[in-house]
């Protein structure tokens, strides 16, 4: 079987790499011949995402699947007319949509922060009279680690927020949330509907990018697992969602609150390829393929560390003990992710040292 994948960057990537010990071989659509997918399958794209280089990718595999959410509804409606595509439309529609995800948070009845739409900047002033400040203002399209986002402090600052995202209007103001720590659970659906769920991470954030994760989040109870678990599988089955699926939430006194969800694979959870019986790259392949899902158990604690703008000395990481460290084949920029690190440990004590350890070898320490 011949998996058609939209993107080819790191996610592509690692799910090309849990997918070719089943046999399953792969092609990508993107425009940038140096992408971190690009040795492990037949590249497809241009820039001008002609409707040609569309339709040789459609006849390049059996069934597609996609690493980014931020794609044209359009050509994966054009894909399913044709072939199985993998989560489906509806799940893409929601995702990449921030309004229609909290309405279908709403109409699942999983609580999220209040929120009012913004289609001028008079919308701005408003908002804030009826959801108090601060406010967080989003694109409600596109938009990933921090951007597309202006927290509205003071209302003098209105003028300034509709400058800044204006333009990609409609928006969505948010209120403001207060939250012990940041959590995302992921969960992976098969195309007969068997759910599994992998243990809730712990996610700390450095100016907009995920630093790093912690899994399973430690002091979580059984409680607020389910909780969680409950979630998300509600979400699932309502978007008849086939593959991985991640939910981010916010910790609060009040319980769990939901932040966003991603169609996909997810940073939180690369943690798995080491720390888990199968990653979610392995899981959303067997999804795909329509094979048995395999177990979300975490075999030990791990985290999850990125690697943000420069590369580290790969010899130092590699001594640290239970260390494994994945590079992408991205050239060095400021805030762009290079490659993570994953670290495992027997305890969450051992698992700290060894976090310091690394950090120690890291260009740039983000929050570590």
């Amino acid at each position: 079987m011949k998996v058609g994948v939209f993107g080819g960057g790191q996610l592509g990537r690692m799910m090309a790499l849990a997918g070719y010990p089943f046999n399953l071989r792969f092609s990508f659509y993107d425009a940038a011949v140096d992408c971190p997918s690009a040795l492990l399958g037949q590249l497809f794209g241009d820039k001008h995402a002609s409707p040609e280089s569309l339709d040789a990718f459609i006849a390049s595999a059996d069934v597609f699947t996609y690493e980014f959410e931020n794609i044209p509804v359009a050509w994966v409606e054009r894909i399913a007319a044709q072939k199985p595509v993998y989560p489906s439309v509806k799940s893409l529609a929601i995702s990449q949509n921030r309004l229609n995800e909290k309405k279908l948070f709403s109409q699942l009845c999983i609580p999220a922060a209040a929120y009012h739409e913004i289609h001028c900047a008079d919308d701005l002033a408003q908002a804030a009279s009826l959801l108090g400040l601060p406010l967080v203002i989003k694109t409600t399209m596109g938009g990933y680690d921090g951007k597309g986002q202006f927290v509205l402090r003071h209302i003098n600052d209105v003028s300034q927020a509709w400058a800044e995202l204006g333009k990609a209007a409609p928006l969505i103001a948010e209120a403001f949330v207060t939250f012990q720590r940041e959590l995302s659970i992921i969960a992976v659906r098969s195309q007969t509907g068997e759910t599994r769920c992998y243990p809730l991470a712990w996610n700390t954030h450095h100016e907009g990018i995920l630093s790093h994760s912690i899994v399973p989040a430690p002091q979580i109870s059984a409680e607020t697992q389910a909780q969680a678990e409950q979630y998300i599988t509600q979400i699932l089955h309502e978007l008849n969602h086939v593959g991985v699926l991640t939910l981010e939430l916010f910790d609060t006194q009040n319980g769990l609150y939901a932040n966003e969800t991603a169609p996909r694979v997810h940073n939180s959870g690369h943690w798995s390829i080491e720390g888990a019986v199968s990653s979610q790259f392995e899981n959303h392949m067997r999804a795909v393929a329509g094979l048995p899902l395999g177990s979300t158990e975490a075999i030990r604690p791990s985290a999850m560390i990125n690697i943000i703008g420069q590369h580290p000395d790969t010899s130092a990481i590699l001594a640290i003990p239970e260390t494994h460290l994945h590079l992408y084949g991205k050239s060095e920029r400021v805030g762009r992710k290079l490659g993570h690190i994953t670290i495992t440990a027997e305890t969450y004590e051992a698992l700290q040292m060894r976090i310091a350890e690394v950090a120690a070898c890291l260009p740039n320490k983000m929050a570590l």
